[in-house]
């Protein structure tokens, strides 16, 4: 228990007397007890940071196909992506009929630049990729579980004809350039995408181009 005790200070004046000041107590006890109240509300009422965790959705074999039918996909549904030096993207198409790379293009890792590319390639491929907006919204009102919204945006990026990243570094380029794209993947709704050794093709086609 604390306590504050106040006497009655100074000698009394000459010619003149002092009435006996009574001691005052203040008792603190109370106090520890509201704020170990304060201390528990706050506790139960403070929602906790979840921890930031990025989805990679594993691929599913199909008994029914060879090891060559589940790895072939379209050229026309597939970009490769470049990761290079000064943060700097080139990505491009293979062509159909050649199967030879086509036109590279340069740029960044800004909402303008890979972000934009990935948006739109994918939207054209996969119309239904908006609708994860949607049941996120659902998700947030409780229209929807957890385990409904992950079914629904699992379904959406695992169509068969959307979009496919492959992604490729060379040296130059810096560790945080990985993380920085597979962050796009998951900003994008890219649900297939894969990370492969660069080629001399690559190389080669990195060489020609303009920085």
């Amino acid at each position: 228990m604390s306590d504050i005790e106040s006497g009655g200070g100074g000698g009394a004046h000459k010619g003149k007397k002092k009435g006996k000041k009574m001691s005052t107590r203040v008792d603190f006890t109370p106090m520890v007890d509201l704020g170990f109240l304060l201390i528990t509300f706050f506790m139960l009422t403070t929602s906790m940071n979840k921890p930031q965790t990025m989805e990679i959705n594993m691929p599913v074999k199909d008994k029914n196909l060879t090891e060559d039918q589940q790895t072939k996909v379209k050229a026309s549904q597939t970009l490769t992506v470049l990761l290079t030096k000064e943060n700097k993207v080139v990505y491009y198409f293979v062509d159909e009929k050649t199967g030879e790379p086509g036109l590279t293009t340069v740029t960044d890792y800004g909402k303008d630049g890979i972000r934009k590319v990935l948006l739109q390639e994918n939207k054209i491929r996969n119309a239904s990729v908006d609708s994860i907006g949607i049941y996120k919204g659902q998700l947030q009102t409780n229209k929807i579980t957890e385990e409904d919204f992950r079914a629904k945006v699992y379904a959406i990026k695992s169509f068969k004809d959307g979009l496919i990243v492959i992604i490729k570094a060379d040296d130059n380029a810096r560790y945080g350039n990985l993380v920085d794209i597979l962050d796009e993947m998951n900003i994008c709704n890219i649900g297939r995408y894969a990370i492969v050794d660069i080629t001399p093709i690559d190389l080669a086609l990195l060489s020609k181009t303009t920085l």
